[in-house]
């Protein structure tokens, strides 16, 4: 057998634009919901969601098969945890909260085997088909996707090094804690934070890397689409769920309690 190939990783190094969910409502039966509806990516969120490694696995077999690739953000930059989430299969990470070119460098390390890095071997996982897969050390990087999580002022700062570290596939602007860090939480129209995200994107893309943003405008995704931004989340499942729910009652003469 051979690994999966990882559509969304060779779309980005080809430079074509992936639009995709986020997903936070951790379950299987939700992922499956959305896996037709033609996004090319669903982010799986397990950082602010009750998700976690059993219920991305259930996840991915709910997505297998189906046309949109699957990106997980684990909670926290931890080998331990990238190891789990990688045994289990999964070919696109999303680091949260990167800072440092140093960060970044562990983060890449955690998802190389010795003498690279830093992952643990096993030959039976999921990701091997369960040793089906035999030459899976061989090949695991060429399917590989790692991306991080650029979301703070510091972060901004040393954007050109950590786009720069190799092995980072892509850099990712979190704007909603850039907001807080910038002094404007929960203002995510606020100009300086509007203009702190298309300035990291323009860096990002002048350093060769992929730019990525989530923004639930549709009018700024097109505007970080146009400065070259190439993974863009435009919406996010939950989002949908309540404020659906909140019309539909609204259209009855009913407010949400």
């Amino acid at each position: 057998m051979k690994i999966p190939h990882n559509a969304f990783r060779h779309a980005l190094i080809d430079g074509v634009a992936q639009i995709g969910l986020w997903c936070t409502l951790s379950s299987a039966f939700t992922a499956e919901v959305v896996a037709d509806a033609g996004f090319d990516w669903l982010l799986l969120d397990t950082e602010h969601s009750p998700g976690d490694v059993l219920t991305v696995l259930g996840q991915l077999q709910a997505l297998g098969g189906h046309g949109s690739s699957p990106v997980v953000r684990p909670a926290v930059n931890d080998p331990v945890l990238i190891k789990r989430y990688l045994d289990i299969g999964v070919q696109s990470l999303l680091i949260p909260y990167v800072e440092t070119a140093e960060q970044a460098q562990a983060a890449v390390a955690a998802t190389r085997y010795p003498p690279a890095g830093i992952r643990g071997v096993s030959a039976l996982t999921r990701a091997t088909a369960f040793g089906r897969v035999t030459d899976y050390p061989d090949h695991v990087e060429r399917e590989l996707c790692l991306l991080v999580q650029i979301e703070s002022r510091p972060a901004l700062d040393a954007i050109e090094e950590i786009a720069s570290v190799e092995g980072v596939d892509g850099v990712f602007i979190g704007p909603g804690d850039l907001a807080a860090s910038l002094g404007h939480i929960g203002k995510l129209n606020h100009p300086d934070v509007m203009h702190a995200v298309e300035s990291a994107i323009e860096r990002i893309v002048e350093i060769g890397k992929p730019a990525g943003i989530l923004t639930g405008d549709p009018a700024f995704a097109d505007r970080c689409l146009a400065l070259g931004a190439t993974f863009v989340a435009v919406g996010i499942d939950a989002g949908i769920l309540a404020r659906g729910a909140d019309a539909l009652a609204r259209r009855f003469g009913r407010e949400p309690l």
